[in-house]
């Protein structure tokens, strides 16, 4: 087992699932072009929540739930009257077209777009979930089962759900060209400190683990192994990598990478600080056992630039827009419909749902 506790890990973001609500999306997109967008004046920039500037590894996309309702699922052979240039994929008699696929591409953020073509695996699990839910919706016509009376009422409402979410989203989507490049520049001025990436180490270690509730032996052992690393690190010639990949458990030459100041263990932190390059530390031990700790190497504290944070920070100021449009257009719409409501009747049925009134 590595010292991987010497590191507070970061949080991998996750690509977004792109989800179409069964037969409803037809309805919902329908509505969506049906309705003409609202006309949205410029307003000032919002001030964002700056990404944080940490490099984080983005993890593989979740595979969309893309499925067409289960009315016309039975109809899917009709399919196979496509061209076999335009089939991309087949599972019985359920094809995807090279149309649908690049429509799914198209539909997905930038940063998803970028993963995907940095790695067509993802797109290649996508489309076989894809094909998974067709073969389910294949079963759900040959069963009836979207014919039941509860599950058509739950369908009806994901429907509608859909059609009102796909309608906002139209009428409160901030213009192509927002933000310009002064909302851009002042946002960025007005949030510089938190693009400040702190000082780095790259570091390596050598870990021998001591359980929290070992014996004296163990403990006597483990302090024997360490004493062996060091006395194997001051000979001639020696080997830091070499070393560590016979004591840890990951054989990777002890390497932790690039770590941030802060995420450093605060036991170790100022021991690092103390370091030349291409030196390394006494051990200390900690609960988890002996860490010896090497400095390959420093980098300064700096301020990730406009370009740098570029996409991230468009991305945010949208967001924020759309949210704000989307509240005001909602608060608008009640104001000049004031809804009523019986509250005490709605108080009612609630207690009538009460286990207590069962």
């Amino acid at each position: 087992m590595t010292s991987f506790c010497l590191v507070r890990a970061f949080r991998p973001l996750r690509l977004a699932a792109v989800a179409s609500a069964l037969s409803c999306v037809s309805m919902a997109v329908a509505a969506q072009s049906a309705v003409p967008n609202r006309p949205m004046q410029a307003q000032p920039a919002v001030k964002p929540k700056p990404p944080a500037p940490a490099a984080v590894a983005a993890q593989p996309a979740t595979a969309p739930s893309v499925t067409q309702g289960a009315a016309t699922a039975g109809a899917q052979g009709a399919a196979a009257a496509k061209t076999s240039d335009d089939v991309i994929a087949r599972v019985g008699a359920t094809n995807i077209s090279t149309d649908e696929i690049r429509a799914y591409v198209a539909s997905l953020a930038p940063r998803e777009r970028a993963a995907v073509s940095q790695d067509p695996a993802l797109l290649s699990q996508a489309v076989r979930m894809m094909l998974a839910n067709r073969l389910v919706l294949q079963e759900v016509a040959a069963k009836k089962w979207d014919q039941q009376p509860n599950i058509a009422e739950q369908l009806e409402r994901v429907c509608e759900s859909a059609i009102v979410e796909l309608y906002l989203q139209s009428v409160s989507a901030p213009p192509a060209n927002f933000p310009n490049e002064d909302d851009l520049q002042k946002v960025y001025d007005a949030n510089r400190a938190s693009f400040l990436v702190p000082r780095q180490f790259e570091l390596a270690q050598i870990f021998v683990p001591v359980p929290k509730d070992a014996d004296k032996a163990t403990e006597d052992k483990a302090k024997k192994t360490i004493d062996e690393v060091q006395r194997k690190l001051k000979a001639a010639g020696a080997d830091f990598a070499a070393i560590a990949d016979e004591v840890n458990e990951a054989k990777n030459g002890g390497e932790l990478g690039w770590v941030a100041e802060a995420q450093i263990r605060p036991e170790i932190r100022p021991r690092v600080m103390e370091l030349a390059k291409n030196t390394y530390a006494d051990p200390i031990k900690l609960d988890d056992g002996w860490h010896l700790i090497k400095l390959i190497d420093t980098r300064a504290p700096y301020t990730r630039t406009l370009p740098e944070v570029r996409d991230a920070l468009v991305q945010q100021i949208r967001n924020e827009r759309a949210t704000a449009v989307r509240r005001a257009y909602l608060a608008e719409l009640l104001k000049q419909h004031p809804p009523v409501i019986n509250e005490l009747a709605l108080s009612g049925l609630v207690g009538e749902q009460s286990p207590a009134a069962r």
